[in-house]
């Protein structure tokens, strides 16, 4: 695993230590790769919607009614695993 060296504003390493205080972690850099993950992650879900959104505005109009779209987007979200 790659090594850094990070400083950190006062009010972020008091918000870090009350983490660390509460037990959910045992260190700041299991917090920095957590909050990392959630970011990245976060973002991968902004590229899909905005891909989506791309697609879906380059198709033109569709017959289906919103509950069929609904069911549709439903069974992609559960044959991922997110739903």
């Amino acid at each position: 695993m790659a090594r850094q060296s990070i400083s950190f504003t006062t009010p972020n390493d008091n918000w870090l230590n009350s983490l660390l205080e509460s037990e959910e972690y045992n260190s700041k850099s299991e917090i920095v790769n957590d909050l990392i993950r959630r970011a990245r992650m976060h973002q991968n879900e902004l590229d899909m919607i905005r891909s989506r959104l791309i697609k879906s505005e380059n198709s033109g109009f569709v017959a289906q009614t919103a509950n069929e779209i609904k069911a549709e987007l439903k069974e992609e979200l559960r044959r991922d695993g997110k739903l």
